[in-house]
């Protein structure tokens, strides 16, 4: 009866896992790399890598790379819900 209990939590726990990869995993792909076309903007230098701070160019890229960096930290609620499964794992050895 117990061990039933604790594979139905371990499978509830793979299945939490195997769910949160899946949604971050299309999540990334689609907002990770949706950002704002920058060069359409009335201030925008193509010649140049970055665009000057305090031009809406320079707002549009700044926002754009922060919507990035967001969506990569994703990965750590992943991380997180794996060092569950482990830790339960482990305190059932």
């Amino acid at each position: 009866m117990i061990i039933d209990n604790l594979e139905n939590n371990i499978m509830a726990l793979v299945g939490a896992f195997i769910g949160i990869a899946i949604l971050l995993s299309i999540g990334t792909q689609i907002l990770g790399n949706s950002v704002q076309d920058c060069s359409n903007l009335a201030d925008y230098d193509a010649s140049l890598t970055t665009q000057v701070d305090g031009t809406w160019a320079g707002a549009c890229e700044s926002q754009n790379v922060q919507t990035q960096n967001a969506y990569s930290l994703l990965m750590i609620v992943l991380i997180v819900v794996a060092a569950v499964v482990i830790l339960t794992v482990v305190k059932l050895l």
